[in-house]
């Protein structure tokens, strides 16, 4: 068996040295696009991937969600150092005071109501209890009324009583 030599394209560097790079070399204040980028490296490293539209598109994204870039009207460029960093959406965490030497940390419980314990005898049932014993009349305010809304009567028994 003869081994054959398979030409190998040229070593290419890592991506994101090379978007750096095209960046830095065509305006790292003004940005770049996505195309400036790639005709860059594709003028300083000859023939790219056949995947190279979707690895550098991928690259770019990694780079600006890691922080490394940023994207602003439809360019990429290197942040500025002495610029605050982006914050999240929404509240931010309240600061928490640091412990004191030698102090353990309390377990905290968590959110919501506890869980019902599996093994846990049932609850007893609650017993009602009725104010007015079966047969008499309810108890009669000072006014000479019952307590509560008044009944509501049929049609034909209020025709009746009058």
């Amino acid at each position: 068996m003869a081994t054959e030599e398979v030409s190998k394209p040229p070593s290419l560097p890592p991506y994101p040295q090379m978007i750096m790079e095209a960046i830095d070399a065509l305006g790292p204040h003004e940005g770049s696009n996505k195309s400036s980028i790639s005709k860059f490296m594709e003028s300083k490293y000859g023939p790219l991937p056949a995947g190279h539209a979707n690895l550098l598109t991928a690259h770019l994204n990694r780079l600006k969600d890691g922080g490394e870039l940023v994207f602003f009207k439809n360019n990429y460029l290197r942040p500025d150092p002495n610029a605050p960093p982006k914050r999240g959406r929404g509240r931010p965490p309240k600061q928490k005071e640091p412990m004191p030497e030698g102090e353990v940390p309390s377990v905290t419980r968590p959110r919501g109501r506890p869980r019902k314990d599996p093994n846990a005898p049932p609850a007893p049932k609650k017993v009602k209890t009725i104010d007015v014993p079966s047969g008499e009349a309810p108890t009669v305010s000072q006014t000479g009324r019952p307590r509560g809304r008044p009944r509501k009567l049929n049609p034909q028994s209020a025709v009746e009583a009058s």
